[in-house]
């Protein structure tokens, strides 16, 4: 059966000008609907403006900010624009590190979400003939259920494996002919190491074709070994609970960037430092404001991620713009003796020698000569350690490509495959700073 490649063709494919129309119309009211809430009106009466002062959509960045802190300080539902009865679903955070960010939605906003999520899924070619396969956690974390209804949108089999048990993740890709897969990056590296000890070829014994890799940030090197180890075309996704979850922005076929709907969500890029918008093409911190939302729309949320808008239009016709591939957090970069580093630098890195494998741990400690960085980084599987040679210029090339990256000389210890704690529930932990303890 022919399809058209887009899931929605009037709105992705919508002329820039009257994308900006329906943005400005829906940001409009937004902002009045804001006034439910007393958190905004509290912040509009500081700023001196009141919903009419918002006449174009360059007005925006006369809104205030909204920060994760703000969640948590108005938790659970100060940020409500409707009455609970009007709510269906919450999700939340954690909280290990206080009270949780708490999102609430209406039945309209689940199904525009389930509608978000299947125009992506749609995008990378999933149809009704497709068995997609979810191992993400349902639950609070909203990749689960988010996937689960825009996969259902689609018209596709679902397998809502969950998280974890590798072994029965690969039962059910192959029992069930799963064509569509849905993982973290560091997990769908560990899918492949199982595969490899039990003796299964994802070519030969799946039907893998596409995957889709989001929730946690990951390198092209990472995504380029993914593919060529499961034999799939993988997919960066970009999520985030506070918008919604999964569905925020999605790479198209090109892989060249993930369009963002922006008939969802107004984009702004700013410098995290001092809060000043950048133009096209420059790194920064991506702030939404969500123009679709009924619970609990949010007004230029800072999402901390750092990414930058690629200049121009996609050959893949869809009119909205396309983010780079997330650089990390802004308060995850690691400053050490003076020089800003990014986890995902180092990955890509190591990931440039086919003798290393995908998992790694950064510590970093403060000893007698000041602040250091050790890197554990695993072996390939094939990789022979009793070759004493090779794994000493081996050390001695990774540390020279790594000093010429982040500008620092770290220390490297390569392990045998398997020695790092790989969890099959939760996103990959990379970053162990010590420096705290002392």
């Amino acid at each position: 059966m022919e399809y058209s490649p887009y899931y929605n063709p009037e709105l992705e494919t919508m002329p820039r000008k009257e994308l900006e129309r329906l943005q400005l119309e829906r940001l409009q009211h937004t902002v009045r609907h804001c006034m439910n809430a007393e958190f905004y009106r509290k912040k509009f009466a500081e700023l001196g403006i009141t919903p009419d002062d918002i006449k174009s959509l360059d007005d925006v960045r006369r809104l205030p900010f909204t920060t994760k802190e703000d969640l948590r300080e108005n938790y659970p539902f100060g940020l409500a624009c409707v009455p609970m009865r009007d709510c269906t679903r919450l999700h939340s955070s954690s909280g290990t590190t206080g009270n949780p960010t708490v999102v609430l939605h209406t039945k309209k906003d689940l199904d525009e979400w389930a509608t978000a999520v299947a125009r992506c899924l749609w995008m990378v070619g999933s149809r009704p003939e497709d068995v997609f396969q979810n191992s993400a956690g349902y639950g609070m974390f909203t990749a689960g259920l988010g996937f689960q209804y825009g996969a259902e949108a689609v018209g596709m089999l679902t397998v809502p494996a969950a998280a974890g048990n590798t072994t029965r993740q690969i039962k059910f890709i192959r029992d069930f002919g799963t064509t569509v897969l849905h993982a973290i990056p560091s997990y769908a590296s560990r899918i492949y190491e199982v595969m490899r000890e039990e003796g299964v070829d994802p070519r030969r014994d799946t039907k893998l074709r596409v995957l889709c890799i989001g929730a946690e940030p990951h390198s092209e090197e990472q995504r380029q070994r993914i593919e060529e180890n499961l034999g799939v075309k993988a997919y960066n996704s970009y999520g985030i609970s506070e918008m919604m979850g999964p569905g925020v922005a999605f790479e198209c076929p090109q892989q060249n960037g993930l369009h963002i709907w922006e008939d969802y969500f107004i984009v702004e890029i700013i410098d995290p430092v001092t809060l000043e918008p950048l133009p096209d093409g420059e790194l920064g911190e991506l702030v939404l404001t969500t123009i679709n939302r009924e619970a609990m729309p949010l007004l230029r949320y800072r999402t901390r991620d750092l990414t930058r808008i690629l200049p121009g239009e996609c050959s893949c016709g869809r009119c909205h713009r396309r983010l780079a591939r997330l650089q990390g957090r802004s308060d995850d970069m690691i400053i050490l003796k003076g020089v800003n580093i990014f986890p995902i630098q180092i990955e890509k890195t190591l990931l440039k020698f086919r003798e290393l494998a995908t998992d790694y741990l950064i510590t970093l400690e403060t000893k007698e000569e000041g602040d250091t960085m050790t890197i554990d980084v695993e072996l390939a599987a094939d990789f022979s350690t009793d070759d004493f040679k090779a794994l000493l210029a081996l050390e001695k090339n990774v540390t020279r490509l790594l000093k010429d990256e982040i500008l620092i000389t770290p220390k490297i210890h390569l392990v045998p495959k398997g020695t790092l704690t790989v969890s099959d529930e939760k996103k990959a932990v990379r970053v162990k700073d010590l420096r705290k303890l002392f």
